[in-house]
């Protein structure tokens, strides 16, 4: 019986001597009968250690070596995109976080006190419940007043 043979693309190198490759394929839906793509994860068997994270390589089915390790990785089909390096100058990168810590603390501290004086500008809302009639009379009496 031949041993079955997918393509597919290395997710993960962490653990030793293997590699976890993605496997992609494309089936029609059953009831939709669009075409979608669904995707399997093998734990191939890389006994050099020598496949990175993003290169296309060609598995094969073996017998087991592990729980769940029964795939050999055979070859490399494609090699890793770049990947982003980070630069770290402490001079460049020391002025920009002085500046961007000065400015939101002066920000800051003027909004809070702007928030506190509205609050205290605010009249109180007469309430609606017991009492109610008595506050609005006054009021009545008090026009009534300024007006005579």
């Amino acid at each position: 019986m031949p041993k079955r043979v997918l393509i597919g693309t290395v997710v993960s190198d962490k653990a030793d001597k293997t590699v976890t490759v993605r496997v992609d394929r494309r089936v029609k839906h059953p009831l939709y009968g669009k075409i979608i793509q669904r995707s399997k994860k093998y734990h191939a068997h890389d006994a050099d250690n020598v496949f990175r994270i993003g290169e296309q390589v060609r598995i094969e089915e073996c017998k087991p070596i592990s729980k769940h390790k029964s795939w050999t990785v055979i070859e490399r089909l494609g090699a890793a995109k770049a990947a982003v390096i980070e630069i770290n100058e402490p001079d460049l990168a020391a002025p920009e976080k002085e500046v961007k810590s000065e400015a939101p603390a002066k920000a800051e501290k003027p909004a809070k006190a702007e928030k506190t004086e509205k609050k205290a500008e605010k009249p109180a809302k007469p309430s609606k419940g017991k009492g109610a009639k008595e506050k609005s009379a006054a009021k009545a009496k008090d026009v009534a007043d300024t007006d005579a």
